[in-house]
């Protein structure tokens, strides 16, 4: 299997600076728990339903990527991604369905304020700064989850048949996939060099820190869902 270098560039610097942030959202117990399907099923019922929501609105913020890049080549990485987002979609509905969750259920359901907050953040910080700014605000979730992946995948206690999970898990094990977090990792190093990131350090280390807070606390909320149907099957 393909191997993303974390370690990378602008990202790499990131990553290590926000360390205790970083590993606060990609050793999340939520993710630990998909890995040995010992995730309690509204807890991803309740994920599945957000993320949903979730993927609508970092489409906008890849079109708005598009709309402050300065180069072809950027608009061409902002639209790859943006349209990445779009196919995923009915790919995303679909594994849903197997869950008894219909697009009309998922559209209807109200955002999460951990939702609300995490994306609203995304978008403010692409309106009010720059193509850096904003790619560093998207980052956490591209490489957060193909690192997450390959934790996983090469942990002991990780479990896939039988895995009410494994096809999900799965989804985060393809060359196509990982190759395509390598690029997006390889295009922010591009992107901070020509656009004085070395100067900026300190501000994107704040917008990374925030987004990756952010990441953790949709796992979060996730995992709360449990909490909240037990309330709900007591009253």
């Amino acid at each position: 299997m393909q191997k993303i270098d974390f370690d990378y560039g602008l990202f790499g610097k990131l990553r290590a600076a926000a360390n205790e942030e970083w590993s606060g959202y990609v050793n999340h117990p939520f993710v630990k728990q998909l890995a040995t399907g010992a995730l309690p099923q509204p807890c991803f019922k309740r994920f599945l339903t957000q993320d949903y929501l979730f993927l609508i609105h970092f489409a906008r913020a890849y079109a708005l990527l598009a709309y402050k890049s300065s180069t072809i080549g950027e608009v061409r990485s902002a639209t790859k991604s943006l349209n990445a987002i779009v196919d995923e979609l009915p790919v995303h509905v679909g594994y849903c369905t197997s869950w008894g969750l219909t697009e009309e259920m998922m559209q209807t359901e109200p955002e999460a304020p951990e939702t609300m907050t995490y994306t609203r953040f995304v978008l403010d910080i692409g309106l009010s700064g720059d193509i850096l700014d904003l790619m560093v605000a998207l980052i956490p979730c591209v490489a957060g989850y193909g690192e997450i992946g390959q934790i996983l995948m090469s942990e002991e206690t990780t479990v896939l048949e039988g895995n009410p999970y494994g096809d999900w898990l799965r989804n985060y094990e393809g060359e196509h996939y990982l190759q395509s977090v390598q690029d997006a990792i390889n295009a922010l190093d591009d992107v901070g060099k020509r656009r004085g990131a070395e100067a900026r350090f300190d501000r994107l280390l704040q917008i990374f820190r925030t987004a990756t807070r952010l990441e953790a606390d949709f796992w979060q909320m996730g995992l709360n869902a449990e909490r909240a149907a037990l309330s709900v099957a007591a009253e």
